[in-house]
């Protein structure tokens, strides 16, 4: 598939496809398991939705490159679903442990607010999801959506999270804040300079 041809680039659907099924039933375990953890005050629990999250988004992606079912909705759908598990497994993490409240502060709107700006922003373009944004603008995709990018900007909080370094989680959770900051600023350029602004 040529990233830069419109024409399969801005194919929206199908909505029905394989990637799509995972994305959709790795959200409902994830949420479902993440409330059930919440009302039974299990972190074991916690931990273990977060895993069908990651898991689950890693094997969409996977699917939807090996099975060429890239779609631009199949990766708003991708977006939409990794806020709502993010939402619901940081709250509840916050509610069981406390502790995580300050990096949850900080990471929480960065992730639910300008993270999804960012990462919708394809959208403005012929790409057919963020993975492909380094055909807009190599920086802003290296520093976002890049597998390197991927792995800090969350896993990076999360990981320094379980192992009780919240001082270094709420460091990691600032500079993500920083480079979501400064990657706001450089698509709002992007988008004048290409006159979709």
């Amino acid at each position: 598939m040529t990233l830069v041809d419109s024409r399969p680039v801005l194919r929206i659907g199908p909505l029905l496809t394989i990637p799509n099924y995972i994305t959709i039933i790795r959200t409902l375990a994830a949420v479902t398991l993440g409330i059930v953890a919440l009302v039974s005050g299990s972190v074991a629990l916690i931990a273990v939705a977060y895993g069908i999250y990651w898991l689950g988004d890693m094997l969409d992606g996977l699917c939807a490159r090996w099975l060429g079912q890239e779609t631009r909705a199949g990766a708003v759908l991708d977006i939409v679903s990794d806020r709502a598990c993010t939402a619901v497994l940081c709250m509840g993490l916050v509610a069981l442990v406390p502790d995580v409240s300050l990096v949850a502060v900080v990471f929480l709107p960065s992730f639910m607010v300008l993270d999804t700006m960012l990462s919708l922003v394809f959208l403005c373009w012929p790409v057919s999801s963020p993975n492909y944004f380094h055909v807009v603008d190599r920086r802003v995709w290296a520093l976002n959506w890049s597998p390197l990018a991927k792995a800090v900007n969350t896993a990076g909080v999360i990981g320094a999270v379980a192992f009780g370094q919240y001082s270094v989680a709420v460091t990691v959770a600032l500079a993500v804040l920083a480079v979501k900051a400064w990657s706001a600023v450089a698509v709002a350029r992007l988008l004048a300079r290409d006159g979709r602004a």
